[in-house]
């Protein structure tokens, strides 16, 4: 591999190929140049699984192989389940992987942005790859990641490989309530949210945005299973972004998901429970409003408390009561976890919620969140009564300097593969 090779391939190049393919055939024509750039002998981008606990073989250039999977037209999705071998390992600690498998050399490198693991950037090499050239392909996989964000937005191609089991429409409402990316690092914090779903949807969300320095942030539970809490639960969310875009403040948007509620269901029969919250990211200050919903816990220090929060009542409760907000200092280290109640209630309330938390402190908050929704799914499953709901906020301070990143991650941030959870 030489070095005119790794720098043959720019951004133009990129783009070009981008513009060039129908959005459905754009990551694979980025991959065919990539893996022509570096004559591999094939080359792969797989996708993360919705489920968190796979990867799925979504685009698979190679001459003289034939691909097996799950089929849609002329595409073809191959469920791999992770089993901790280096795909697992490459996704979860952030880092490029080099494995020598019989004469071949394959390089996994993992394909993020901001922290969000998408997937992995995997190809066959038939010699050693320089460490130059392992740096190489790190970045081509960051690169990967901004394309695959580009074009999920006009086909289905991406979310049909990630779900490895149907939807009913109170799922495809619920899903279409969530943000695009469950993950998101800063200089000063990292976020990730999850949610695992009960059989009959609970109307469970979770919702986040940055703006240059605040992040909205919050946490809801809609009344009821199936098709009605989902679109209580549009109706919460809708109000909250929408007093949210038009600059409302903390209380204002309470107020409005209330009324959105009140106004557009029938008196009394529909409510929502949630948590909002407000941080000044250049003081680690947080507001919040508890609107009838179960504590936050903080872990601070190897302690992990409950945060005493006024209760205010749900929305969708009397329309003309006004809310409260508490206000409390984070401090660089904390971790803020927001839940629902399906973490806490029926069979899940055999999990010893604090006690995970505190063995679980050394993982990104990517993987804590995975590591719990399987836990609810081990001691309430397999099939939930409620959705289990959980956002978690590492609070590191330093709002505006430099944030330290390789391949769209912190390397400093994400987990260590040998941890055992």
């Amino acid at each position: 591999m030489t070095e005119s090779a790794m720098s043959g391939m720019d951004l133009d190049d990129v783009l070009l190929a981008v513009e060039k393919a129908a959005p459905v055939d754009a990551v694979g024509a980025v991959t065919r140049t990539i893996g022509v750039q570096l004559d591999a002998l094939w080359v792969s981008f797989l996708v993360a699984d919705m489920s968190g606990r796979a990867l799925v073989r979504l685009v698979h250039n190679a001459i003289g192989e034939v691909s097996v999977g799950r089929r849609q037209d002329k595409d073809i999705a191959l469920v791999l389940p992770f089993d901790g071998g280096s795909q697992e390992q490459a996704l979860r600690g952030q880092r490029t992987l080099v494995e020598q498998i019989g004469d071949r050399f394959v390089v996994r490198a993992p394909v993020t942005q901001r922290g969000e693991a998408i997937g992995l950037l995997e190809m066959a090499l038939s010699a050693a790859p320089s460490d130059a050239a392992v740096q190489w392909v790190s970045r081509a996989a960051h690169t990967l990641a901004f394309v695959v964000i580009a074009n999920r937005r006009h086909t289905d191609l991406f979310e049909w490989g990630q779900r490895t089991t149907p939807f009913t429409l109170a799922a495809e409402i619920q899903r279409r309530l969530l943000p695009e990316s469950f993950t998101c690092e800063a200089d000063s914090f990292t976020l990730s949210a999850w949610l695992e779903p009960a059989a009959s949807i609970g109307g469970d969300t979770f919702d986040y945005s940055l703006a240059r320095d605040l992040l909205h942030l919050s946490i809801t539970d809609a009344v009821g299973h199936g098709v009605d809490s989902a679109l209580t639960a549009t109706l919460c969310v809708s109000g909250l972004r929408n007093a949210r875009r038009r600059g409302a403040t903390l209380l204002e948007q309470a107020l409005a998901a209330n009324e959105a509620i009140i106004g557009n269901t029938p008196a009394g029969s529909l409510f929502a429970t949630g948590l909002l919250g407000r941080l000044d990211l250049s003081t680690g200050i947080l507001d919040v409003v508890n609107a009838g919903h179960p504590a936050p816990l903080l872990v601070r220090a190897g302690t992990v408390r409950p945060v005493v929060l006024p209760a205010n009542r749900p929305f969708g409760v009397l329309k003309d009561k006004p809310y409260r907000a508490t206000r409390f200092q984070l401090e660089p280290g904390d971790r803020l976890v927001l839940l629902t109640d399906g973490m806490l209630e029926r069979g899940a309330a055999a999990l010893d919620l604090p006690e995970r938390l505190r063995h679980l402190i050394q993982l990104h908050p990517r993987e804590v969140v995975r590591v719990l929704g399987d836990l609810v799914l081990e001691v309430a499953g397999p099939t939930l009564p409620d959705d289990a709901c959980l956002l978690i906020l590492d609070w590191h301070g330093g709002h505006g300097e430099t944030r330290s990143t390789a391949g769209g991650a912190d390397p400093h941030r994400a987990s260590a593969t040998d941890h055992q959870v």
